[in-house]
């Protein structure tokens, strides 16, 4: 599957994909612990807002990063 890749590409993919896939992952555990919680709408926002929020530096570096061209 990988055969011809560098190890600047495998990182990448792996970076891109993998990482994003475990992101989303993550939402979904935030949202099980909201709905196992019974939190109700302001405490489902305040559980996504609070323990995604770390994420969204993830996302905001690869949108400057796309923007910028780095």
């Amino acid at each position: 599957m990988f055969a011809g890749w560098t190890e600047g590409q495998i990182s990448e993919f792996g970076l891109t994909y993998g990482l994003g896939a475990f992101m989303l992952y993550m939402l979904f555990i935030i949202g099980e612990l909201a709905w196992a919680s019974k939190a109700g709408k302001t405490g489902t926002f305040v559980l996504f807002f609070v323990l995604s929020f770390g994420m969204l530096g993830f996302v905001a570096k690869s949108v400057i990063q796309k923007l910028w061209g780095i």
